[in-house]
């Protein structure tokens, strides 16, 4: 939407899009996708060659005189082994995936009580700010959460007094898994701080009950019929 109010004031603009479908229904003038994972726009960290190939490619589409257009990067099977590596899998997460994941040993409250130390350590070594808070309930109540999240997924949701009357279905999904992914990233970092390029995204869409638990959810969501509602779901689990 910028990029048309911009160009509409004379000046041209290119972008990078990090989700193809995005993209296609924003139909900005000029926009390039890159198959990478989210927050690696320009493919690894630390390797100038290849970035500055991504933006070459980027600002070549400023050669056009009119758009929309939506390029592929054409080099996106050639990227570093490690940004794939990352992209497959987040792709295994993603609602519709078929690929089976292994059987983890605790289910998700029971992750979230394991973790809670390194939670809490994250807070006291960083004054208290934390991501976590758009649903208003608190840490230690989440077992309610879960559970009326699993009915979710389940297709039965169970009554669960914390849902907002005032609040669209789909928006507190939507927080409540943002709240979810804050808590167990924060505790992760809190844990291992020396995590590099895309091992948090991985290490939870692939090795956490609680990834599971929303990719369910937003394959729910995404099968509901209801547009928004899916919508809602593409934000929790890709």
């Amino acid at each position: 939407m910028l990029a048309r109010v911009f160009e509409e004031a004379g000046l041209s603009t290119t972008a990078l899009a990090l989700i193809r479908d995005h993209a296609g229904r924003a139909r900005p003038p000029r926009a390039l996708f890159v198959p990478f994972p989210l927050g690696f726009a320009l493919g690894r960290p630390n390797d100038p060659p290849f970035q500055h190939r991504v933006l070459r490619a980027a600002f070549d589409l400023l050669a056009a005189e009119s758009g929309p257009i939506l390029a592929d990067f054409a080099e996106g099977t050639d990227a570093p082994v490690e940004v794939l590596q990352a992209s497959e899998a987040l792709a295994a997460a993603s609602p519709g995936r078929t690929t089976p994941v292994e059987p983890k040993t605790l289910g998700p409250a029971d992750e979230v009580t394991a973790l809670r130390g390194y939670y809490e350590q994250w807070l006291a070594d960083h004054d208290g700010r934390t991501m976590v808070g758009l649903t208003g309930i608190a840490q230690r109540r989440w077992r309610g959460l879960i559970r009326y999240l699993e009915g979710y997924a389940a297709g039965s949701p169970p009554w669960y007094a914390e849902v907002p009357p005032d609040l669209p279905l789909a928006r507190f999904l939507r927080y409540a898994a943002d709240d979810l992914k804050a808590y167990y990233f924060e505790a992760r970092m809190a844990r291992r701080p020396d995590q590099v390029d895309n091992e948090l995204q991985r290490w939870f869409w692939t090795e956490t009950a609680m990834g599971d638990l929303l990719t369910r959810v937003a394959s729910r969501m995404a099968a509901s019929g209801d547009a928004e509602v899916a919508l809602y779901a593409k934000g929790i689990a890709r």
